[in-house]
């Protein structure tokens, strides 16, 4: 089969040994970004400290139900790229596209959506540098916030960008059958990558969205 044959490329002894090398490298991978966000959050909880008061009204200016709307679609893509490895795993093409696609399309769907949040947050002049006239008290620590706040999710949107992507190219490749139970590694590894996405935004949305809310 199509995808056996391309299963172990020439520097691996064996398709054990090609998989083992590949999820290595993508678990480092994966901790150099891990890294990159913990400077992120490292920032935003040093402020956070500093600032308590201006950071909770802060935190309520932004819209909880489209966060957790977003939480919703971006944890459910969790699943359905889970059910694509599986289906992958076993040699199910239609299940892996389908599973696939279904991951495209609520990565689509939370774009779309903070892209409506950000809209939202400009015709509530709440963008730093752009158009921002909070008239609270401690305007210019509620302003540091949104500039933390544009650039975690900012970062974050353009991992699921990345991400995307990826997927695309992996369910071309699905569809012209090059994966099967023994060889899938690429799935699996895109997962893991679609999982850190979803594990960064799991530790945003309380951060930006609940904490300070009564």
């Amino acid at each position: 089969m199509k995808g056996d044959a391309a299963a172990v490329a020439f520097q691996f002894d064996d398709a054990s040994q090609q998989r083992w090398a590949s999820h290595l490298g993508m678990w480092v991978f994966l901790a150099t970004e891990i890294l990159f966000f913990g400077v992120l959050f490292t920032g935003y909880t040093i402020a956070r400290i500093q600032y308590p008061e201006a950071f909770a009204a802060a935190s309520r200016l932004t819209s909880i139900t489209l966060g957790s709307i977003n939480t919703a679609v971006l944890l459910t893509s969790s699943l359905t790229m889970a059910l694509a490895a599986d289906a992958a795993a076993r040699d199910s093409v239609k299940a892996t596209r389908g599973w696939l696609l279904a991951t495209m399309a609520l990565g689509l769907i939370f774009l779309a959506l903070k892209a409506g949040e950000y809209y939202i947050d400009y015709t509530e002049h709440l963008v730093p540098g752009v158009d921002f006239a909070y008239t609270g008290p401690h305007a210019e620590q509620v302003e540091l916030f949104f500039y933390l706040y544009f650039a975690t999710t900012g970062v974050h949107a353009l991992h699921l960008i990345i991400g995307i992507s990826v997927i695309a190219v992996i369910t071309v490749l699905a569809a012209r059958g090059r994966f099967s139970a023994r060889y899938h590694t690429p799935v699996d590894v895109t997962g893991l990558y679609w999982h850190l996405i979803d594990v960064v935004w799991i530790f945003l949305y309380p951060a930006l969205y609940l904490a300070g809310r009564p």
